[in-house]
């Protein structure tokens, strides 16, 4: 049944369950370690990229090639580890350090700063190798239609998280090395991506510092205008900001008259995915909470409105696609959960159908997708869960998600009681962190 909220009015969230579910996940990481199977596990090793290779440049041939590794995805989830080995992930890693400086901020404990602590260190031993600044990107061969892109091959979409991490845990304990760190990747985005102009006032990035990276995927360009909008207000740097307003321009551009965004405007990757859009909005979102930009809002408000009616089945839940790709092997996926609950945090109390929808969402995620140990079920398929917990593939981005939605929830309640002259308690500790836009 179509759930509605009444202007004005926000469903009260079940935060002793939030709370519950963070401290369990925290227990299953200490527990699991920090390498993990992947999404493309199945596709990593040469077997994997061969038969994909051969997908994309004989479709009907190379279904035949893949057909076992996706019935192996459909069906016996847990077979990656034939394919391929479990790993690190660069992604993830951020994650996980804005999830535990999430955490210090309100709770004080210094056992989360050292955790986001840990978690940066050890970003500083992953950095792709022979480049000036920092970047950071996949640890294995990644097979695209535009062909492969090699382990260690810098990523812009990683690189945003790493630079939002870094600020973060420098919020928490002012340590210089982070703003440095900060520094060179907002120089690592400024310099090494090529632009591509798509107008005279606007330009898509590439996705590599590869000079055969063609450029055009939405997204790419999403978190660069992010990146280097926040890193000009950060270092006072026009040249951030004009770089940041060319890509924040050809987003603005690639949105569609029905307030879409398809993936890529290169006229073959058309498809209309849960978190990508999800990835775009929250750019946008950030921009405008930096700027006040009115062409941003509008934008904000087109997408959002069909994202609630596109992208969320009858039971107000997650689609993976509005317009797929192709066959999909599965119902429901935790990444699109987790961004869904990011993005609505972010807009809170600005789209009662958007609060609504996280309400929903939110009690999904703790009633059926936590498992017993702490950790997420990874996708719904066609017939029953792969559990398989996967870092990058959305163990950590559900985990920030929630920190980041606790830690907001009680920063609120806390200027409540700031208001009334009291405390509010948590675990024994009073909180007094302002509130801010991470989201």
């Amino acid at each position: 049944m179509k759930q509605t909220a009444v202007p004005g009015t926000m469903q009260r969230l079940p935060f002793d369950g939030v709370r519950a579910a963070v401290q369990r996940f925290v227990a299953w990481l200490e527990r699991y370690g920090e390498t993990s199977y992947d999404h493309q596990s199945f596709f990593a090793g040469r077997l994997g990229r061969g038969a994909k290779q051969l997908y994309y440049r004989k479709p009907r041939l190379g279904a035949l090639a893949v057909a076992p590794m996706v019935l192996c995805e459909a069906f016996v989830p847990g077979a990656r580890r034939l394919f391929w080995i479990p790993q690190r992930f660069p992604i993830a890693d951020a994650h996980y350090a804005m999830g535990f400086a999430a955490l210090s901020r309100v709770l004080r404990e210094p056992r989360y700063h050292r955790r986001a602590v840990h978690f940066l260190e050890v970003l500083d031993q992953t950095r792709c190798p022979g480049s000036e600044r920092d970047g950071w990107g996949y640890p294995f061969d990644w097979e695209t239609r535009q062909g492969t892109i090699e382990r260690g091959t810098p990523l812009i979409t990683t690189l945003a998280y790493v630079y939002e991490a870094r600020r973060d845990v420098h919020a928490v304990d002012g340590d210089e090395r982070w703003r440095q760190g900060m520094r060179s990747i907002a120089q690592h985005a400024l310099v090494d991506y090529r632009e591509i102009a798509t107008s005279p006032r606007a330009a898509s990035c590439t996705y590599t510092p590869s000079p055969e990276d063609g450029g055009g995927v939405v997204n790419a360009s999403a978190y660069r205008a992010f990146l280097l909008t926040q890193a000009g207000v950060d270092f006072a740097e026009a040249a951030y900001l004009e770089a940041a307003d060319r890509n924040l321009n050809f987003v603005l551009d690639a949105q569609n008259s029905d307030g879409s965004w398809c993936y890529s405007v290169d006229g073959e990757r058309d498809f209309v995915d849960h978190f990508h859009t999800c990835f775009v909005l929250k750019a946008l979102a950030k921009i405008e909470a930096l700027t006040g930009a009115s062409r941003c809002t509008e934008a904000i408000q087109r997408g959002i409105a069909y994202y609630v009616r596109h992208l969320f089945d009858e039971q107000r839940l997650p689609r993976p696609f509005a317009r797929a790709p192709r066959l999909t092997v599965y119902r429901r996926e935790l990444y699109d959960y987790a961004e869904c609950l990011n993005l609505a945090t972010l807009l809170r109390g600005r789209v009662p159908e958007l609060d609504a929808v996280r309400a929903t969402v939110l009690r999904d995620v703790l009633d059926r997708w936590q498992k017993p140990d702490g950790s997420f079920r990874t996708r719904q398929l066609l017939l029953g869960w792969d559990s398989v917990p996967m870092h990058r593939w959305a163990q950590a981005q559900m985990f920030r998600s929630l920190c980041v939605l606790l830690s907001d929830d009680l920063r609120t309640s806390h200027d409540r009681a700031a208001r009334r002259h009291e405390t509010v308690p948590f675990a024994g500790i009073s909180m007094t962190s302002p509130r801010d836009t991470r989201g």
